[in-house]
Order: C-alpha cells, then structure tokens, then sequence
C-alpha cells in the first residue's frame, strides 16, 4: 500500500463500503486517565459503525505483561466477531493521538493483514470534516472468516533486543520522552528502572505528530527519522504502544519492515540482568 493513512474525506467517502470496517483503538496510560478511558471515551462518540478494539483485552491473558500481542486464535476469534475478513479494509482511529489506533494497525500487520490504515488526525479530523458521531455500543457486524498469517518478524522479544547490543543492528528506536529515554525523570511504572536500552536512539512519538493529532508531513518526518527510512528497525517504548507510531510514521516514508519489542521497557526496565543506561546531564 502507497500509504498506511486515510484522510477523514477518504473516510466519509467510503464508510459505507461493504468491504470497510471500522475500528475505535482508544487508549489511554493508567498514570494520565481511569482504568477503561477508553472504552468510556468510545461510548461518550464514535464514528457511526465503528466497533471498539481493546488492546488490553485482545492481549495474551498468560503475560503479566500490559497488552502483549495475542495469539494468532485469539486474534482471529475477536475480529471475525467484528465482522472482519480477509478482504476487510480496516480502518483503525483514536482520540488520543495515534494511541493505540498505529498498534491496532501493527497488530493487523502482525497477523498477516496488511489491508488496514489509521485514520490521520482520529476522531478530532472526522470531527473537522463534518463527520457525525453517535453513542453507545455498535452491533457487531455478521461474523467473518480470517484467516492469520503471522509475520513474526514484525514481533522481537528481550532476547532478541539483547542481540542488537553486540551486533548493533538494527537500531532500536525508543518512543519514550526525552527524560524517561535519558533516565531524568522516573518511569511512570513504579517498579522500572529509569534509563534505557544501550545504544537505543530516542525518537520520542509526541515529536512526530503535529498539533492537530495528525502525523507529520513526509518532508518533516523525514528530517527526523531519515537515518531510519530504509532499513529494518526495532521500536519500542513504555508497553509497546507509542512505538506503533515510530512504525507508523516509517511506513509512511515506505520502510514497512519496523518491528515492534512488545515488551518493551516494561519488560527490560524491569529485568536484574538487562543492562541499563542513564544518562546523567
């Protein structure tokens, strides 16, 4: 695909489609809103017809481990629910800035379906565009079939990471903000440990998103992650959330071959053996 975005237009123009289905992947931190903010933030309005895709519920239930990819069962179990095929378009938003709308669409790639796109700018740009909302639960599309065709070079694990260390390739890019990266200010999750991956480069997420909630234009984004747009990458960040948006704004510069930690910092920051840098100024 040219493109793993849609414009609200494009949206408005095709929401009826038989082949589309959309998907509200609202989230929000537990350290910045109550528990299911996001389930409440789809029920307050959503796009008319879009069904809610919870990360924390789609998630591997055998991790103690925030919403870690499912299973390829799992996976597929939820989204024939939704009506979900293998020739759906799923188009994916959020009203948070790409969280968690970039891993809902991660998540897609993850299992083999690549015909999905997230909405640039979410619920505030369908807003913008005269789009209407409505409220409440949305009745399931008729069960589809999908079929998952997992693409496990998309999903890297600690050991994995650990590798990158010695053989420096590819780079870790880490989402986090500058003070978690460096290790200045300490980790919203109590029991991590500040600092990061050694040898990660910060790439923080809020910097490749404009004011508007939507992602920057390819000009801009490529003065921030050029050295990144041709070459697989690993990126993480606090839950393997924010990372989805390095992803995001890769693919949209062509690199599609951006693999996620899922672990993420949630894993490595709490891990004795993992090792850690800080740095102090």
């Amino acid at each position: 695909m040219p493109s793993p975005l849609v414009s609200a237009d494009w949206l408005q123009a095709n929401k009826s489609a038989s082949d589309v289905r959309i998907l509200d992947g609202s989230w929000f931190p537990a350290w910045v809103a109550e528990p299911d903010a996001g389930r409440a933030a789809y029920d307050r309005r959503h796009i008319p017809g879009a069904q809610f895709f919870d990360i924390d519920v789609i998630a591997d239930s055998s991790s103690d481990l925030p919403h870690m990819m499912p299973g390829p069962e799992i996976f597929t179990a939820s989204v024939e629910e939704m009506g979900i095929g293998g020739d759906t378009h799923v188009v994916v938003y959020d009203c948070n800035n790409f969280f968690a709308s970039a891993r809902v669409w991660w998540m897609f790639r993850t299992m083999g379906h690549e015909n999905v796109s997230v909405l640039n700018g979410g619920l505030q740009a369908w807003l913008e565009s005269g789009g209407e909302t409505e409220s409440g639960a949305t009745a399931p599309e008729a069960a589809a079939h999908f079929t998952a065709a997992p693409k496990p070079e998309l999903v890297v694990s600690a050991d994995q990471v650990a590798d990158t260390l010695t053989m420096k390739r590819p780079p870790v890019l880490d989402a986090r903000p500058a003070d978690r990266f460096a290790g200045r200010k300490p980790e919203p999750r109590r029991e991590l440990k500040p600092g990061h991956i050694p040898g990660s480069m910060n790439v923080p997420a809020s910097e490749l998103v404009r004011e508007d909630g939507r992602l920057l234009d390819k000009v801009h984004l490529d003065g921030i992650v050029r050295p990144y747009a041709s070459s697989p990458a690993i990126a993480s960040c606090g839950s393997g959330v924010s990372a989805a948006i390095i992803a995001l704004a890769l693919a949209e510069l062509g690199n599609w071959e951006v693999a996620i930690y899922d672990g993420s910092w949630s894993e490595w920051g709490r891990g004795e053996k993992n090792p850690v840098e800080v740095w102090k100024t």
